[in-house]
């Protein structure tokens, strides 16, 4: 069973970040399993592998980006496993993030910030053409293809570098950086760590979601990472996130993947 997140707890070091209590994870159940119907993609993930893969992305933020605690990252991603090891790797560094203002819908706009300045900014490939997406500006920009299996990109965008070429140049485990403590901001607009631990434990029970589910998330409905991504996780539960699920499939799927609830 995978153990529950805790952020109420100071003070919390990077060695064992707050929003990273992964390790007591059942090695052998994925902690994050990622399907994509459109291409047939599949990722499963259990807790050491997200681990490593968010190790990787906090050193790339800390040694190959010199970020420093409060400094900011914009986040421009769908739903997806690498989308999570770049929120967790952020939050493992003590780098606040900012949303897409897109995964805001339905909930109070914490978290956006798109007005704010940034450090380093992290983005779809099909997002940086895309004459509707204000891409923010920073001396740090990373674009993700979120191709199978995670294979880089064929061709990087001018003034970009491919995320996972970049990551995979670093180590997976977590240096022994500065303790982040629950007040600090874990997004830009100054909600800190405990503050969204409670919103993400509220949206658990709120949900029913408990220590021990299997929860399967379909993509299109909720972009939001505190309801993808946080509120399972900081109950001790697992995610099944699906991507282009044929609509009115997913009870069928839940079944198939031996989900315990649908969100």
């Amino acid at each position: 069973m995978v153990g529950p997140m805790d952020l109420t707890a100071a003070p919390r070091t990077r060695e064992a970040p707050a929003l990273l209590s992964l390790a007591a994870g059942d090695g052998g159940r994925p902690l994050l399993t990622y399907c994509d119907d459109a291409t047939g993609e599949r990722v499963d993930l259990p807790a050491a592998a997200l681990g490593e893969w968010t190790a990787r992305t906090a050193n790339l933020l800390v040694d190959g980006c010199g970020l420093l605690p409060g400094d900011r990252a914009a986040v421009l991603l769908p739903p997806h496993w690498q989308t999570a090891a770049v929120l967790l790797g952020a939050w493992s560094a003590g780098v606040s993030v900012a949303f897409h203002p897109l995964a805001t819908a339905g909930l109070p706009r914490i978290g956006a910030g798109s007005d704010l300045p940034v450090d380093a900014t992290f983005v779809a490939r099909d997002r940086v053409d895309n004459w509707l997406e204000d891409v923010p500006e920073a001396d740090h920009r990373f674009v993700l293809g979120l191709a199978s299996g995670g294979a880089p990109l064929g061709e990087v965008p001018d003034g970009y570098r491919d995320y996972v070429t970049e990551v995979r140049a670093h180590g997976d485990s977590l240096p022994p950086y500065a303790s982040v403590q629950p007040t600090d901001a874990a997004t830009v607009d100054g909600t800190s760590y405990r503050e969204w631990a409670t919103l993400a434990r509220e949206i658990a029970e709120l949900r029913g979601i408990r220590a021990g589910d299997r929860v399967l998330v379909e993509t299109a409905e909720h972009e939001h990472p505190v309801k993808w991504l946080l509120a399972p996780l900081f109950v001790g539960a697992s995610v099944i996130l699906c991507a282009n699920l044929e609509p009115g499939t997913a009870d069928a799927r839940a079944r198939t993947e031996g989900a315990t609830l649908v969100f």
